[in-house]
């Protein structure tokens, strides 16, 4: 198994134990949450960096940092588990995706 096949695994198996009787029954709700879930933890992820331009500058806690970017990472992986996409499918809407951010770059974007 790859990485990121063992990555779905392992979130596939900690869904399977978690108390799911307040997700949104619905797959858009169900997204809807996720998207909502993957925000609030990227407001985590910058509440540790010196954003603030107005603010004296404090050190930056890698350790944190990749904590909540980890968190995110359950969130998108368990959305990807909602749209049935499997890690080949990620890779191939990376690959178009990227090609099209290529282009752009090309083009001036």
């Amino acid at each position: 198994m790859d990485t990121l096949e063992t990555i779905f695994s392992m979130q596939k198996d900690l869904a399977g134990m978690m108390d799911l009787s307040r997700y949104p029954k619905s797959a858009d709700g169900r997204i809807s949450a996720l998207s909502t879930a993957i925000i609030h933890e990227a407001v985590e992820l910058q509440r540790l960096t010196s954003w603030k331009w107005w603010k004296k500058p404090a050190g930056f806690d890698e350790a944190a940092a990749r904590e909540e970017l980890i968190d995110i990472w359950h969130f998108v992986v368990q959305a990807s588990l909602e749209l049935g996409m499997t890690p080949a499918d990620i890779l191939a809407e990376y690959k178009k995706k990227n090609q099209v951010n290529r282009d752009r770059q090309k083009s001036g974007y």
